[in-house]
């Protein structure tokens, strides 16, 4: 059977601590006669790097079976704690099993002390406890760097996002449709004029506080979708539905900010709108605290080029929070993406 390493460093490991080990391992065994008798040198370091080595697998072993049932890095003190029970004691029986080979073969130099045996388990088990505390302290050290690692990635998600979002939002032609509507309303209905305005303030406002933090609460996003529709209603008319029939309690769950501004975004971008032809956008809850984000597909005839930065940040977001993925549908006539709520 092929033998699993613990980590990387195991032989490096066995190169600097099983020489040390064995020949003080042998000289508590044995006495003064192991440095001065060649035979007994010879034959004791021999047989105790073979017990030794394959000790030393054999706690390895150990070590991966039960840093599979022990997952969870907080838990380490009592995984650092059982590893150590398991591992000293196998290495506790094969100190004694070494001194039951030296009394066997009648080793030269060799006698019978139970001080000695005492003293031998003993030292066994302080080394093993030094190199449980250094796989210990790797393990730690690795799963650090991984949380890091997520964290800067997570950051850098929430960065891009919110650059993506300003790019598909704060830029020439949503400003100039903006103020032409805005424009438009100071002529014909001022105070109109005046709602709009506050509402593509406040839509602004979110868009550029809405990462600074990696999630929102539900109502907070759909106070923002309300401002956002707002905006959307007032250029495209009856061309433009939306349906909100969210559970009541569910305010209060959290999800990715943008998010529902994306996938609304997305539905107006690549769909035709017309008085005739309307697009309607349902927000729905169901019992399994998710959120389904739906549309009608009338897809435009001339489709512009997208590379779905939208929805991939979106599951970015997602897996960077340890969340399930959100599922998306497109069947040809409904296009459906299903939010897990945290």
């Amino acid at each position: 059977m092929k033998s699993l390493n613990y980590s990387r460093y195991d032989w490096l490991l066995q190169l600097i601590v099983l020489p040390v080990y064995i020949g003080l391992l042998d000289w508590i065994m044995i006495g003064d006669a192991y440095w001065h008798n060649w035979t007994t040198f010879g034959l004791a370091t021999g047989i105790t790097f073979a017990e030794s080595f394959g000790n030393w697998l054999i706690n390895n072993q150990i070590a991966i079976y039960i840093n599979r049932r022990f997952t969870d890095q907080k838990r380490y003190v009592q995984r650092a704690l059982i590893r150590f029970s398991f591992t000293g004691t196998s290495s506790s029986i094969n100190a004694t099993l070494l001194y039951g080979v030296f009394w066997a073969i009648e080793l030269p130099g060799f006698e019978l002390s139970i001080v000695r045996l005492g003293v031998a388990v003993l030292y066994t088990l302080v080394v093993v406890l030094v190199v449980v505390m250094t796989y210990e302290s790797m393990d730690t050290f690795a799963y650090w760097q991984q949380s890091t690692r997520e964290v800067e990635t997570l950051s850098k998600a929430q960065l891009q996002a919110q650059l993506d979002a300003l790019r598909q939002q704060v830029n020439p032609h949503f400003l100039f449709n903006s103020l032409n509507s805005l424009s438009a309303l100071i002529e014909e209905d001022p105070r109109q004029a005046g709602a709009y305005a506050d509402e593509l303030g406040s839509v602004y406002r979110y868009l550029l506080r809405a990462n600074e933090t990696p999630l929102v609460t539900l109502g907070a996003e759909l106070a923002f979708i309300d401002s956002y529709y707002h905006l959307l209603k007032t250029r495209h008319g009856e061309a433009l539905t939306l349906v909100r029939r969210i559970l009541p309690g569910l305010e209060e769950r959290q999800l990715p900010p943008l998010t529902l501004q994306l996938l609304i975004e997305n539905a107006v971008k690549h769909n035709v709108l017309l008085p005739e032809q309307p697009l309607t956008i349902d927000l729905t809850t169901d019992g399994g605290n998710r959120l389904i984000v739906s549309n009608n597909v009338q897809r435009k005839p001339s489709r512009g080029l997208s590379n779905g930065v939208g929805l991939s940040n979106i599951l970015s977001k997602y897996q960077m929070l340890g969340q399930p993925a959100p599922l998306i549908e497109d069947d040809g006539r409904e296009f459906r993406v299903v939010l897990p709520l945290v």
